[in-house]
Formats: C-alpha cells, structure tokens, sequence
C-alpha cells in the first residue's frame, strides 16, 4: 500500500514516559509523566495514551466530516467523539492498546449516524492504522 503524503510533522520525545515531547515546529510542548497504574508516579503531565486518545477523537470527526463532504449526511456542528484508551500487557507478551469511540452525533437519526461512523471508521487514518492490531469498539451515544 502506498500513500501520497500530502502533510508531515515531526515530534521529539525525550526521557520517555517522565520527560517531555514537543513538535520540532514547536507549536505542541508536553510534560510526561507515567500513571500510577503503570507503576509511575502520576502528578502533573500527559501521558503517550491521552495524546492518543485526543488525537484520534479529533481525527475521526475529520473522518466523519469527509464523508459528509462526499455526499453523506452533514456532520453537526455539535458533534463529539469521546475516546478512551487502555494499555496493559498482552497474552502474546508485550503491552497493547485498546480503544473505545463514543461518537455524539446530535439530531442525526440513529441509523444514518451508525452508518456514518462505520463509513468514518473505513476511512479515517488511526482506524486505518489500528485495523487488525487494536481492538477498536464503536458506539453512537
């Protein structure tokens, strides 16, 4: 599969989970830090799953927005996406990520927002990224 690139950004992360990240652009500059439930000492920062999390609830209502764009139903300006992710280790070894997408489409009927998200999920990038390695769930709310 090839892509035509039409956009690139670059991020640095130093010390890991305890350091910082900022784009080379510097237009985004995060402290880190790793949660308690991680073994870390939570505080003050972000860690790698919540910039996930955001990232790819902004993405698919970009998705979604696409799709309208192309003929399906218009995307409410009050629409939200809210994405929760979770890591833990693996049954195969290593850690994974899972993914859950509860997408808020006001005043489109149920049937025409479950076939919008399934259509966003077909071509949004981190769905196209995840697909076959990440349990992604989908839910209208």
């Amino acid at each position: 599969m090839s892509v035509n690139v039409l956009y690139k950004t670059s991020a640095k992360a130093t010390g890991g989970r305890d350091g910082e990240a900022a784009t080379l652009d510097g237009s985004l500059k995060v402290k880190l830090s790793t949660p308690k439930e991680l073994g870390g000492g939570g505080g003050a920062g972000n860690n790698p799953e919540q910039l996930f999390a955001a990232g790819y609830a902004a993405c698919f209502i970009g998705a979604m927005k696409f799709i309208g764009s192309q003929g399906g139903p218009k995307v409410p300006a009050d629409t939200s996406v809210t994405s929760t992710v979770g890591i833990g280790p693996r049954s195969e070894g290593g850690f994974g990520i899972t993914v859950e997408l509860a997408v808020s489409l006001p005043g489109l009927a149920k049937a025409d927002a479950e076939a919008l998200v399934a259509k966003a999920h077909e071509v949004c990038p981190y769905s196209n990224a995840t697909r076959g390695n990440v349990d992604v769930k989908l839910s209208v709310v």
